[in-house]
């Protein structure tokens, strides 16, 4: 009889085992599965979405070059009502084109950091990325009058390094949930089915304003309609973020995403 009880008392010590290594793996694929970060909370992390039911949903555009296409989807956006949009601006580009600077601000949208350098930030030593993301929070302050407190990094690119620096500059890190893929210019209906297919609530959608996306405002007028027509809201990445809790990725998976 105590043979039969010691032999049960190891078993059931095995089984408490098999449920606690199920339970850890199934949070494992949980947090994969929901785009949830595996850093511990301290750690600053980029933002990619945020969890809501509500049907609000933020355009963004960066921009980092040319003169030819930011004028023609500020006049969609005007033409359509959207008087909510996020604008993420590289200080060159804006040292160079204060005058487009000037219309995005006084059309009402929001101003966040594309950057100085147009580099892989996750490259650079510590140093240098503080220097270029400085450099500008200092150009795109005088150009906006307000300081900027959104970055999007050039190409999407970063790690924990360029995470913790932005933290502590006062920046939050804007990834993108749907992309549209507009600067690979594959057709006006390509973009429009890729933005519409994808979209959910919550959601921030990445799009270019630089010449090098000579499609974009023409498939703009149609992903308003269609968001709209299926009940969407346009927002502001800042409002967005103060909806609820915010959704974000593992920064391992962030290398080379896009080129604008």
């Amino acid at each position: 009889m105590n043979y039969f009880f010691v032999v049960n008392a190891r078993k059931f010590k095995q089984y408490i085992f098999i449920a606690v290594a199920i339970v850890f793996a199934a949070a494992i694929v949980y947090s994969e599965q929901s785009h949830v970060s595996v850093f511990s909370n301290a750690e600053p992390s980029a933002i990619y979405s945020v969890q809501t039911e509500r049907k609000v949903i933020a355009l963004t555009f960066d921009i980092s070059w040319g003169d030819k296409r930011t004028n023609p989807i500020l006049k969609v956006l005007e033409d359509k009502g959207v008087k909510n949009a996020t604008f993420f601006l590289s200080s060159p580009w804006s040292k160079s084109h204060p005058e487009i600077v000037d219309h995005i601000k006084k059309d009402g949208f929001e101003i966040g950091s594309h950057g100085n350098k147009h580099d892989n930030y996750s490259t650079l030593s510590d140093e240098e990325i503080r220097k270029q993301i400085s450099t500008a929070h200092e150009i795109l302050t005088e150009l906006v009058g307000k300081e900027p407190n959104l970055l999007r990094l050039p190409n999407g690119d970063f790690d924990k390094r360029v995470l913790r620096i932005a933290d502590e500059l006062g920046y939050s890190v804007i990834q993108w949930d749907t992309d549209s893929q507009d600067w690979l210019n594959k057709g006006v209906d390509t973009i429009i089915n890729r933005v519409v297919s994808k979209a959910h609530p919550g959601d921030i959608v990445l799009l270019h304003a630089s010449d090098s996306s000579q499609q974009t405002h023409e498939a703009l007028p149609v992903i308003i309609d269609q968001l709209r027509n299926k009940g969407y809201e346009f927002v502001t990445v800042s409002t967005l973020i103060k909806q609820t809790q915010v959704e974000t990725t593992p920064v391992e998976d962030h290398a080379l995403k896009h080129i604008n």
